[in-house]
C-alpha cells in the first residue's frame, strides 16, 4: 500500500532561513539550481527545532479505508456545513447556521472571527470576493468588493517612491504606498442585505468575544505572524509608522507563541461600532475619520472620501466546461480567468490515461499554467480603466491552438501571451445551509498581514494590495488613481447539470488558479473525493516571461517548479529529466476549503448530504451537522 510521506504542518521557509524586508515567508522562495532533492532533504519546512521529524523513512499511519495519501475523512451533515482555516471561525459559522442564520451569515461571521484568530490572511483591512449559490434563483452569483488606489495618489508620486528589482521598478510591498481602500466590510454589508437572516449585529458577537477574551494561537498562524512582525521591524522595510502594529500585534514588545492567548480589544471596539452602526461608520463615520486622520499624519493619501467612495458590486461570473462540469471563475479585476483558460487547454489531452501524478499530467497542467500566466500579466486588469479580451482569452478555440503548444517530451521556450485580436498570500472558507445556499468566499490583505500599517486603536491592518500595479507604460494595470490594481484572490465553484457540485478555493497568491486547476482534475479525472483531492501532492510553478506586480523575478525562462514530497520519485526523476528547474517544498502549495453537495436516496428516502473537506496544510478545520 503506498503511504502517505509524513509532512510537518509548518508551511515556513527552513529554520534560520533569512526574512526577506517586507515579504511574507510564502514570498521568500531562492531560486534553486537544477536538479532533484534527495529523500533525506524532504521536506523542507518543520519548526526549529523538529529536526527530530525530519525522517524520509516515516510516513503516515495506514488508512482502512480511500485514499492512501488522505489525511482524514471529509466531515458530513444533511443541514450545514463550513470549512475555514481556523477551527474557531469554523465552529462560530455552525453556531450561526443552528440559531437559523443563512449561509451568508455564517460565512459574514466567520469572516469577522478570522479577522481576528488569523491575521496573517484576513481582516477588515482587505478586499473580498464572493460566490452564492441561491437556492430560490438556481443561479450562481458574485460579489466583488475591491478597494481603488486613493485618489490623492498620483502616477508621479508613486514612480518616485518605486524599487528598483532586477532593473525594473516596482511598486514597494509595505508602507503607505501600496495600501488601497478595505473592500472586505462593504463585501459583508452586501451578502448580508441580499440574502442575511439574522440581524447585522449578531453576526460579530463571536468575533467580538474572540476578541476580548481571547483565543490560543495555533502553530501556523503563529509562524506567520511572527515572521510578519519581523520583516515590518526590519530596517527599510517602508513602512511608516510601527508603533499601532506593536501595540495590536506584539504587545509587550513580542508577538505571542504557539499556544498562548491573544487578544485584540481595539478590534473589538471597531466591530462593536460596526455592529451597531453598520458599514456606514467605517466608510463614512468615525472610523473612517479617524483612518484618514492616520494617513495624514504619517504622510499617506487615503481620505474619508476614498473610504465613502467604495461600493461592492455583483458581477457575473465567468463560465467554462471541463469535461461536463460547469466551472466557474470570478472576473473582474481577478486572475480568476487564468484557472478556466488552463482547464480549457487540459481538456485537450488524456489526463486520465496518463495515470494519476504521473509525469505527463504534471507536464501538461505546468505548461497550461505557464501559457495561461503569460496572458494573465499581459491582459488581466480593473475592466474599468482596460478593455479585456475575456470571451477570446475563455473560447474553446483559442485554447485548442495553445494546447498545441504543449508537449510531453520538451519544455516550451521561448514562451510569450497571446496576441489578442483587435478590439477599436489570503483566507478562504465556504459555507453552506439547510435550504441549499452554498457560499464560496474568500478575503486576504495580500502579502501576509498587510501594509504593516494599523490605524490608531482600530485593532487591523490595512492591506499592501497595491503593490500589484504595473508601472510599465501602456500596460493594462497600470497605476492609477481610483483604480482597483490586479486581484490574486479569488473563490471557485463547479456545477453538474445546472446543480450546485462544490464550493472550494485554494488560497495563496499566484498559487490560486494553480491549485484550483488541480482540485477539479483531481475530482473529474481522477475521481477522488472532496478530502482527498486536497491532500494529494501538489505542484507549484512560479515565474514567466511576463511579469504581474507580485510575480518573483530573476527566475530563468522556465520559472521554478516546486513539488511536494508526496509526488512520485519516478515522476520527479522524469520532470527533472524534462529540464525543470527544481525548487525545494517550501510549503507555498496553497489552502484549500471545500464542501461538495450530493444526494442520498436510502431507505426510501431521498435527503441532501453536505461533505466538507478541509486542508492539512494549515490550521482548517471542516464540519457539518
Amino acid at each position: 500500500m503506498r503511504r502517505r510521506r509524513f509532512l510537518a504542518t509548518l508551511p515556513a521557509a527552513a529554520a534560520g532561513a533569512a526574512i526577506l524586508p517586507g515579504l511574507n515567508v510564502e514570498a521568500q522562495r531562492p531560486a534553486e539550481a537544477n536538479g532533484a532533492q534527495s529523500e533525506a532533504e524532504l521536506p523542507k519546512f518543520q519548526a526549529a527545532g523538529a529536526e527530530r521529524f525530519r525522517r524520509p523513512d516515516v510516513h503516515a499511519g495506514d488508512r482502512p479505508a480511500g485514499a492512501s495519501f488522505a489525511s482524514r475523512s471529509a466531515a458530513m451533515g444533511c443541514n450545514g456545513a463550513a470549512g475555514t482555516a481556523h477551527p474557531l471561525a469554523t465552529q462560530t459559522a455552525i453556531e450561526i447556521l443552528k440559531k437559523g442564520g443563512s449561509a451568508c451569515d455564517a460565512a459574514v461571521a466567520a469572516n469577522a472571527v478570522l479577522g481576528f484568530v488569523e491575521p496573517v490572511s484576513s481582516g477588515l483591512g482587505g478586499d473580498c470576493y464572493a460566490f452564492v449559490w441561491d437556492p430560490k434563483t438556481q443561479k450562481l452569483e458574485g460579489m466583488a468588493s475591491s478597494g481603488a488606489s486613493p485618489k490623492g495618489l498620483s502616477l508621479e508620486t508613486v514612480r518616485s517612491r518605486a524599487v528598483m528589482v532586477d532593473g525594473k521598478a516596482v511598486i514597494p510591498p509595505l508602507g503607505a504606498v501600496s495600501v488601497s481602500v478595505p473592500g472586505a466590510l462593504a463585501g459583508w454589508w452586501a451578502l448580508h442585505e441580499r440574502y442575511g437572516k439574522l440581524k447585522w449585529a449578531e453576526l460579530f458577537e463571536p468575533a467580538i468575544n474572540a476578541c476580548e477574551n481571547g483565543s490560543p494561537v495555533p502553530q501556523i498562524i503563529g509562524a506567520y505572524l511572527k515572521r510578519n512582525v519581523m520583516a515590518f521591524l526590519r530596517p527599510g522595510s517602508g513602512v511608516e509608522e510601527t508603533q499601532n502594529m506593536l501595540h495590536t500585534y506584539a504587545p509587550g514588545g513580542r508577538p505571542p507563541n504557539e499556544g498562548e492567548v491573544r487578544r485584540n480589544p481595539d478590534l473589538a471596539k471597531t466591530y462593536r461600532m460596526i455592529a451597531e452602526g453598520g458599514a456606514q461608520v467605517f466608510y463614512d463615520g468615525p472610523i473612517a475619520e479617524t483612518i484618514e486622520a492616520y494617513f495624514k499624519r504619517i504622510g499617506g493619501w487615503m481620505t474619508r472620501a476614498d473610504l465613502a467612495a467604495h461600493k461592492a458590486v455583483w458581477p457575473t461570473p465567468l463560465q467554462s466546461d471541463y469535461r461536463g462540469v460547469t466551472v466557474y471563475a470570478m472576473g473582474e479585476n481577478t486572475q480568476g480567468l487564468a484557472t478556466l483558460q488552463m482547464l480549457n487547454m487540459i481538456e485537450q489531452f488524456d489526463m486520465r490515461g496518463y495515470g494519476f501524478q504521473s509525469p505527463e499530467s504534471l507536464q501538461v497542467m505546468i505548461e497550461a499554467k505557464r501559457l495561461a500566466y503569460e496572458d494573465r500579466a499581459r491582459y488581466y486588469a480593473d475592466p474599468r480603466f482596460s478593455k479585456v479580451p475575456v470571451e477570446w482569452l475563455n473560447s474553446k478555440e483559442y485554447a485548442k491552438e495553445r494546447a498545441k503548444l504543449i508537449k510531453l517530451d520538451s519544455i516550451l521556450t521561448p514562451i510569450y501571451p497571446g496576441q489578442a485580436p483587435s478590439h477599436g498570500d489570503t483566507t478562504y472558507f465556504t459555507t453552506a445551509d439547510k435550504d441549499g445556499m452554498m457560499v464560496s468566499i474568500i478575503q486576504s490583505n495580500f502579502r501576509g498581514m498587510g501594509s504593516g500599517l494599523v490605524a490608531d486603536r482600530l485593532g487591523f491592518m490595512f492591506q499592501d494590495r497595491g503593490e500589484l500595479f504595473s508601472l510599465q507604460p501602456g500596460h493594462p494595470n497600470i497605476y492609477a488613481p481610483g483604480k482597483r490594481p490586479f486581484q490574486t484572490i479569488i473563490p471557485g465553484f463547479a456545477a453538474k447539470n445546472g446543480k450546485p457540485w462544490i464550493s472550494f478555493g485554494v488560497m495563496g497568491g499566484d498559487m490560486q488558479p494553480q491549485g484550483q486547476t488541480q482540485i477539479i482534475v483531481n475530482r473529474v479525472d481522477y475521481g477522488l473525493d472532496v478530502q482527498a483531492a486536497a491532500d494529494s501532492p501538489r505542484w507549484h510553478h512560479e515565474g514567466s516571461s511576463q511579469s504581474m506586480g507580485e510575480d518573483m523575478r530573476g527566475l530563468g525562462p522556465k520559472g521554478i517548479l516546486r513539488l511536494e514530497s508526496g509526488v512520485p520519485k519516478a515522476t520527479r526523476d522524469k520532470l527533472v529529466a524534462l529540464g525543470w528547474p527544481m525548487g525545494a517544498s517550501d510549503g507555498g502549495f496553497g489552502r484549500y476549503e471545500c464542501i461538495e453537495l450530493m444526494e442520498s436516496h436510502y431507505d426510501g428516502h431521498n435527503d441532501r448530504v453536505y461533505s466538507a473537506g478541509s486542508e492539512m496544510r494549515c490550521d482548517a478545520v471542516a464540519l457539518a451537522y
